[in-house]
């Protein structure tokens, strides 16, 4: 495979003043594409001020992701300016940790508010440009506290997850469009991460480690509905399965599942559903219906 060329094609990495963004932004515009540099603060500008002077093409959207006005008009001077829109990396976060007994609905909505709304405002906003363009790749930043659970994180776990769903729909519906939509789940050496892991190991994962992973997901051979993990310079496929389970029939009571959990458990010829609906097709076989492929 050749290298990968964004030459005319137009990005948003969100987030992007620092950090994993920062690492995403240079990578694309280093690559070619023109790259909408979003943040709240004045980063943006300095990371502008990089593609620059690296022979790039970038501006910056000063917007929270989380007003649904502002972000649409980042994308309208975005289209304005540049004419199409080809890659959106939903990449900003803020962290609120607190345990759930400890953590209130305010820190819980606001942490749903950026993440998992942020990612819905900015793809909503371009989503009607990709389908007019027949193309389209999306990244929607997942991560391992939402997929396995982390103490402490309960927004930002449901927040992560959400996107997952988000993902795997917007997958389906924008395929006919060509416009492909996967998750990076990332560890990365960021201001979110300080405090988490000591310092040694932290240095291990560095930013520019992970935006590989981003620059495979918006590529022309992208795939459509993956989760891709990156971090430290290792990437990881996961994917969300299904054992083969138990067949109750019209016996069945909480007591029988109970005593068969094993075999429930048993990950042997474990399925990977395309569509939620693959779950009651799986169900209805084991009860004896035949269903047509």
């Amino acid at each position: 495979m050749g290298n990968i060329d964004l030459s005319g094609r137009v990005a948003i990495v969100t987030g992007a003043g620092g950090g994993l963004g920062r690492a995403h932004a240079l990578l694309l515009a280093q690559r070619g594409a023109k790259v909408v540099v979003n943040d709240l603060g004045e980063a943006a500008h300095a990371v502008v001020d990089e593609i620059h002077a690296a022979g790039g093409q970038a501006r910056a959207a000063q917007c929270s992701v989380a007003d649904a006005e502002a972000v649409q008009a980042m994308v309208a001077a975005t289209r304005a300016d540049w004419g199409r829109i080809d890659i959106l990396v939903n990449n900003a976060g803020i962290l609120r940790d607190k345990s759930f007994a400890k953590m209130s609905m305010d820190d819980f909505r606001l942490v749903l508010e950026v993440h998992l709304m942020g990612a819905a405002h900015c793809t909503h906003a371009v989503w009607d440009t990709m389908r007019e363009q027949h193309y389209g790749r999306i990244v929607m930043t997942t991560s391992c506290s939402g997929l396995y659970g982390n103490f402490g994180q309960a927004n930002y776990a449901a927040a992560k997850m959400g996107l997952v769903g988000l993902m795997q729909t917007l997958g389906i519906e924008g395929a006919k469009h060509d416009i492909r939509v996967n998750c990076l789940a990332p560890t990365g050496k960021t201001r979110m991460m300080e405090g988490i892991l000591p310092d040694a190991q932290l240095s291990k994962f560095k930013p520019e480690l992970v935006s590989p992973a981003v620059l495979a997901l918006v590529s022309e051979q992208a795939p459509n509905r993956a989760i891709l993990s990156a971090g430290a310079g290792g990437f990881e496929l996961v994917q969300l399965t299904m054992t083969q389970g138990i067949a109750l029939g019209e016996a069945a009571t909480a007591e029988a599942i109970l005593s068969q959990w094993s075999t429930l458990a048993d990950r042997s010829d474990a399925l990977v559903p395309e569509t939620g609906f693959d779950q009651a097709r799986h169900e209805l076989r084991k009860s004896g219906f035949q269903i047509e492929a």
